[in-house]
């Protein structure tokens, strides 16, 4: 949408329209002091909640169409305000692309504007007063019958689409080759007709090829800058059985491709786990947990979170007693931490189905677990993890779901 900045310019000239919305604003570095965020937050809602997103421009007096531009503590006041709204008062959070441009006033003269492009989104936003849509140049509040059809349309498209959904600023450019390469088996086609088909590369509303969140997650190197900071681990082991910070061993923020982030979290745990036990006439070591367990619910929440809950990471903790796991987002479809033995799941089936194509090695000469697939036992983790568990003495592991919202596994050390 508005693909240069002339067609923005001659767009601009025109007016304000379904897609495009101008605004000039007071602001310091500080944020935006007029008009108030608030509003702002209702028209980015009424444009992700529109049937093809739009984008909005800051520095242009929406009356007259003139470009007024912004200064440096201006453009960094906006910036910083529109990213407090897409996170904080937007809900659910909202990824959109923010960027600065300049384009030449009524005298020819460059002057700096702030643009941000708003996707249509998989979810219906709340903006502080409610629901908003838009309707030609303006916004409306959404009636209630049209509200919920559009809701049950979305929560359908998300349930179904979300990790190949596009991921916005992105294009086949922002992969990374030696990732993506990986993906490719040497008998495959190359280039933007296999990652297309594999679901890496995909079409935004405007027909642009973009990375999807699959895409992002399995073939570039910091996904969690262009996912809102949520596609990381945050890992922590504390000495005793609380979670207190005078106890915390070790602290390690885990990104990268989420391979990767598999991989390094399992070290990370299997680091933290050895306890010592004596035995005549010399002393080992033994792990507190069942690798292949650890190596499993790792695996399960990695692959099988909610991606849509902007800002959420997975969160692994280590205790002398115990392993807590968090993973963001609801069970899908009818799911309950009672049948997860017993019924296989797929949310992601495209990240599903990239995993799948990788190897692994764990480069521990002992291990038991050494090299393998990814999803060599697709559908079987949870059941290993509560075998493994049984196997090494242990209480069974623990499934809870938190207001809908967060799954904890917790798997016991052996007496």
């Amino acid at each position: 949408m508005f693909d240069t900045n002339e067609e923005l310019a001659a767009h601009i000239r025109l007016g304000e329209d379904s897609q495009l919305e101008l605004k000039q604003v007071r602001a310091t570095r500080k944020g935006i002091i007029e008009p108030h965020p608030n509003s702002i937050a209702q028209e980015i809602a009424a444009l992700a909640n529109s049937s093809r997103g739009g984008v909005m421009v800051f520095g242009v007096d929406d009356s007259s169409r003139e470009i007024i531009g912004l200064s440096h503590d201006e453009s960094d006041g906006v910036e910083l305000s529109l990213r407090n709204i897409l996170n904080d008062t937007l809900d659910p959070p909202l990824s959109a692309n923010i960027g600065r441009i300049e384009l030449p006033d009524s005298l020819g003269i460059l002057r700096t504007l702030l643009r941000i492009d708003i996707p249509r989104s998989l979810f219906v936003h709340k903006a502080p007063g409610g629901y908003f849509e838009r309707i030609g140049s303006s916004k409306r509040e959404i009636a209630a019958p049209r509200l919920a059809r559009l809701i049950q349309q979305r929560d359908q498209s998300r349930l179904v689409l979300f990790d190949e959904s596009p991921v916005p600023g992105t294009s086949i450019e922002t992969l990374d080759a030696e990732l993506f390469s990986n993906l490719i088996s040497d008998t495959e086609l190359t280039g933007h007709e296999i990652l297309e088909k594999m679901g890496v590369l995909c079409h935004d509303s405007e027909g642009r090829t973009v990375c999807s969140v699959a895409g992002v997650l399995m073939a570039t190197r910091r996904p969690d800058q262009l996912l809102h900071g949520g596609a990381c681990i945050e890992a922590v082991h504390y000495a005793g059985t609380e979670r207190d910070s005078d106890m915390q061993v070790t602290a390690r923020r885990i990104t990268g491709p989420i391979d990767r982030q598999i991989l390094d979290a399992f070290d990370f745990v299997r680091g933290s786990m050895l306890r010592p036990a004596t035995k005549e006439p010399a002393r080992i070591e033994r792990p507190a947990f069942s690798e292949k367990a650890v190596f499993e619910g790792i695996a399960n929440a990695v692959v099988h979170r909610d991606y849509s809950v902007s800002g959420s990471k997975i969160r692994v903790f280590v205790f002398s007693d115990r392993l807590e796991i968090y993973s963001p987002g609801p069970l899908p479809n009818t799911l309950t931490v009672e049948t997860l033995r017993y019924r296989q799941f797929t949310r992601n089936e495209t990240l599903v189905s990239l995993l799948g194509r990788l190897r692994f090695e764990i480069d521990v000469p002992d291990a038991p677990i050494r090299r393998g697939r990814f999803m060599e036992s697709r559908g079987e983790g949870v059941p290993i993890i509560f075998r493994e568990s049984k196997d090494l003495g242990a209480l069974p592991p623990v499934y809870e779901l938190f207001d809908d919202s967060e799954l904890r596994l917790t798997i016991f050390a052996q007496p």
